[in-house]
């Protein structure tokens, strides 16, 4: 498939990056009496630009006379805020805040459960497709 967008490598690569930063919120829960602990979090951004290397830009086709020609917006790679210092301190120099990660893990548990979907979802197509009609 070279030069093909490959839905399930990039679900595999996505689901591999939701794994590794459950670990990372694990590491800052685990962590939130430690003194002088500072949390981490991965950056989003890097599967963005390893999603927009798979992804070209679609441009729209005219099957009728009568339908619009449309335009391709492309406006690059998705731009990051930087993060607010809006983060609480221990007097032990702990910057945890367990509501945040908290936050964070569900919002990271949501994420992988929308790629097993995806993934269930498309070889529920797959299956399909070589049963048949009526299969």
């Amino acid at each position: 498939m070279e030069g093909k967008f490959d839905i399930f490598a990039v679900i595999g690569k996505r689901m591999d990056w939701l794994n590794q930063r459950e670990r990372v919120l694990a590491e800052n829960i685990a962590n939130s009496d430690t003194p002088n602990y500072v949390p981490r979090d991965l950056d989003d951004s890097q599967f963005s630009r390893v999603l927009q290397s798979q992804l070209a830009p679609v441009a729209p086709t005219t099957t009728n006379r009568a339908h619009l020609s449309g335009t391709v917006v492309n406006d690059g790679p998705a731009k990051t805020q930087g993060q607010r210092h809006t983060y609480e301190t221990s007097p032990t120099g702990n910057a945890v805040v367990l509501e945040e990660q908290l936050i964070k893990v569900q919002e990271n548990q949501s994420a992988y459960q929308l790629m097993t979907n995806l993934y269930r979802k498309h070889m529920d197509m797959f299956r399909m497709a070589v049963r048949g009609p009526g299969g």
